[in-house]
This record gives C-alpha cells, structure tokens and sequence, in this order.
C-alpha cells in the first residue's frame, strides 16, 4: 500500500505543532534540559560555554543562556532571545559576547541549523590543543568522520562577528568543529531536529576524545 514508509524499529519521531508558539515553547525546554545536562556532565566552566536555539518564527533570532547562570540553574523563562543585531529582544539579563559573536554567524551562515552548541570539557579542550580532526577509531567516533571541521587559527576569546564568521567558515556544512586550543564548539544540530541533538552530539565528541587518548595513552 503506497505511503509513507512504516516505523519497522518504532524510532521516536520528531514531535508536530499545531502553532509557532508551542514549537518555541518546546525549543525552549529542551534548551534548558540541555544546559542542565551539560551542568551533570560538567561541560560548564565558570561562564565560558553557551547553546543557542533558533527561534521558529523569527528566524533570525534565537534563544540563549543569560551571561553568568550556572548551567544547572537554567530554566526556560531565564533564557534570552536575541536578534541578529546582539539585541536582547526578550527577557532582562545580559548577553554572553562571544556566545552572539559565535553563534549569530552559525546561525546566519546554516540556515538548516536549528541548534548549536559551545563546550569547555576537560577532554575537548586536550584534544582541541592538538590541532588535529578526531580520529575514527571506534564505532562512536565514526560519526564524525568526514562530518566535522578544524578552525586551526586560534586568535583567544571570540569578542567580532567577524572572528564568528571564520568559525562558521571552518565548520561549513559539517555538524561540528575542532576549534584548536579552545575546545570542541560549535556542535550544529541540522533540520527540524530538537536543540537535544547539539548537545549528544557535544557529549558523543567528548567521550571520543576520551576513549583516544586512553586508547594512546
């Protein structure tokens, strides 16, 4: 019978909204859920770390962590909406300057991207100073071989939108890219996909740094 195809492994589909307004809110918690997540797996790091998710009507605006919370005290209401100006259209907090300088150039430059996320984890950070792509040497890691870029020009903490387009530049068409002695940002979840995915896949870069240099040690 002609169709769309049968879930045979009964794999969770994306969820469907009737208005904009319940995909933001949905966007939002998942967001916070995220920032909470990085908090347990201690990817935060005093206040250097941001995630964005890009609004679903304004779409060159997205949501962001407000400047100095504590990753683990996030929640949906706290977050920021800024534009692509680096204005703070909603909520009253500051914004984190290198997370618009980053994240607005992502955002402008993929279009498909709906998520992106910054990390400082200790094993990221290691293998970022290497200056080298991830290594397909287990099952995990191979997805991301030939799926993420190498930003090798480290020029210290991203204040330009300038310094955030040549980031973009690096990551191109990729879902992640090694920023070399910085860490393993920015992690682009593509699509419809939920502002979950950029945060797995930050977890999955991580435990693949991990397993490498145990595997090396």
């Amino acid at each position: 019978m002609a169709g769309a195809p049968a879930n045979v492994l009964n794999v969770p589909r994306p969820p469907v909204f009737a208005t904009a307004a319940e995909e933001r809110l949905h966007r939002k918690r998942m967001l916070a859920a995220a920032f909470r997540l990085f908090s347990r797996c201690g990817f935060d790091e005093g206040v250097a770390g941001h995630i964005t998710a890009r609004d679903p009507e304004q779409l060159d605006h997205f949501w962001v962590n407000p400047f100095g919370m504590h990753f683990g005290q996030i929640r949906a209401c706290d977050l920021l909406l800024v534009n692509h100006r680096g204005e703070v259209v909603e909520g009253n907090q500051p914004v984190n300057a290198a997370a618009f300088a980053i994240h607005s150039q992502v955002h402008a430059a993929r279009p498909d991207v709906i998520a992106a996320a910054h990390a400082h984890s200790m094993y990221g950070k290691s293998w970022a100073s290497l200056g080298r792509l991830l290594d397909p040497i287990t099952q995990d890691a191979c997805a991301f071989y030939q799926d993420h870029g190498l930003f090798a020009d480290f020029t210290g903490v991203v204040h330009q939108t300038s310094e955030g387009e040549r980031i973009a530049q690096a990551l191109g068409p990729y879902k992640a890219a090694v920023l070399r002695n910085h860490g393993l940002p920015p992690w682009a979840t593509r699509s419809r996909k939920p502002p979950g995915g950029s945060s797995r896949w930050t977890a999955a870069a991580r435990r693949s740094c991990s397993q490498r240099r145990l595997a090396y040690r």
